[in-house]
């Protein structure tokens, strides 16, 4: 069990490690994509930008 685990987390952190670039760009882009005019919703979605849950599946993609 914890070997799966272990190599589970390095497998994650090698391709974040490949695609980082990517996830920066990706990440600026977002929060520029749901920008907006409501300030309450504007909030919400910094909360959502700030969470990385997001980027699991783009990493398992690849």
């Amino acid at each position: 069990m914890f070997t799966a685990l272990y190599c589970c987390l390095f497998y994650m952190d090698f391709i974040k490690h490949v695609i980082g670039e990517e996830l920066i760009i990706f990440e600026k882009k977002f929060a520029e994509a749901v920008k907006g005019q409501a300030p309450l919703l504007d909030r919400i979605m910094k909360y959502i930008i700030k969470r990385k849950g997001k980027q699991l599946r783009p990493m398992f993609v690849f």
